[in-house]
């Protein structure tokens, strides 16, 4: 297997350095060909460690970019941050991918000036790999355009089915735009001629519109929406997760006729905890850039950022970056 370098930003969280650190840890444990590169705080890294690892190192940053902070104001002014630094790793070889934990508009801000976009697209989206009933769907976009053209959805869609194409190694993968209803006439202007342009697409398998609740149903394979739809669909489906994997605990823990339903039906229960546990999925890719950068939930813990990491080797791995580019040409209208 060949050897895969990440660089992690590992200042950028809500929860800290910690973190990055042993979610970092773990991923070169198990892992024999992976190899870190932690960007921040050396003298916190280095205290953090448990201890020297010869596939861990550490690179410098002075700053970091917290979570309120404007875009525009960190493309300015912190150049020297863990965010930043830890993309120019990417830019310039010496990692092959990135994952932060960070604030989204910076990292796509950064993203956008340090790596570059592919050609003929206009603005990179956050895509994201969700469990459905028989598979799992990737979605796009899912915050990183609150606004988006029907250009913008027609570029999203041909940079998501290339991706599951690669990812899911589905031939046709089936394409949809999210809408309030399945008819023709539903939705607004963007999204009808976004749906018109899908449709002229002899080379998409474009399927028409789907509604929230097919997102988990397995109706497509790729599902595309405006950045401000998207968020609210992913927020309010890891929400229903949360509560979900609560009311369980609860049923099963409350009484002593619970406590033996819940020990007869472990092996089942586990396997539906981590079918719909968020934190399994942690990590959305930002789709457009000529790099692998992967965004971890800010909030995320060491499970959640491990499964970050695990998502940017595939990445890496599949060569996400380079067979896109390779198939935009022929799909652009």
């Amino acid at each position: 297997m060949s050897p895969v370098t990440i660089a992690v930003d590992a200042m950028s969280g809500d929860r800290g350095a910690a973190i990055a650190v042993a979610a970092a840890e773990e991923a070169v444990r198990e892992n024999e060909a992976l190899s870190l590169v932690l960007v921040g705080s050396r003298g916190e890294l280095e205290a953090l460690l448990s201890e020297p690892h010869p596939r861990l190192r550490i690179v410098e940053a002075t700053d970091a970019v917290h979570m309120h902070e404007r875009p525009s104001h960190a493309l300015r002014h912190k150049q020297n941050s863990s965010m930043a630094v830890a993309l120019r790793l990417v830019r310039d070889g010496e990692a092959q991918g990135c994952v932060s934990a960070g604030n989204t508009g910076a990292l796509m801000a950064f993203g956008r000036s340090l790596i570059k976009m592919y050609p003929g697209i206009e603005r990179p989206a956050i895509v994201k790999l969700i469990p459905s009933l028989r598979g799992r769907c990737h979605v796009l976009d899912l915050g990183a355009n609150v606004d988006a053209s029907a250009e913008n959805l027609y570029q999203f869609a041909i940079m998501g089915s290339l991706m599951a194409a690669a990812v899911s190694g589905l031939p046709e993968p089936r394409l949809a735009l999210l809408n309030v209803g399945e008819e023709e006439i539903k939705g607004n202007e963007q999204v009808r001629l976004a749906s018109h342009m899908l449709a002229q697409c002899d080379s998409l398998n474009y399927i028409g519109y789907v509604e929230g609740s097919d997102l988990f149903r397995d109706v497509a394979d790729v599902v595309v929406c405006d950045g401000f739809v998207g968020n609210i669909a992913l927020k309010t489906g890891e929400g229903v997760a949360a509560m979900l994997m609560e009311l369980l605990e609860q049923a099963f823990t409350r009484s002593l006729y619970g406590r033996i339903l819940g020990w007869l039906a472990r092996p089942t229960l586990m396997r539906l905890l981590r079918t719909i546990d968020p934190a399994r999925h942690n990590g959305a890719s930002l789709l457009g850039l000529q790099g692998v950068v992967v965004k971890s939930h800010g909030n995320a813990n060491e499970r959640a950022m491990l499964a970050a990491i695990r998502q940017s080797v595939r990445e890496v791995r599949l060569e996400i970056p380079r067979r896109i580019n390779e198939q935009l040409d022929e799909l652009m209208l």
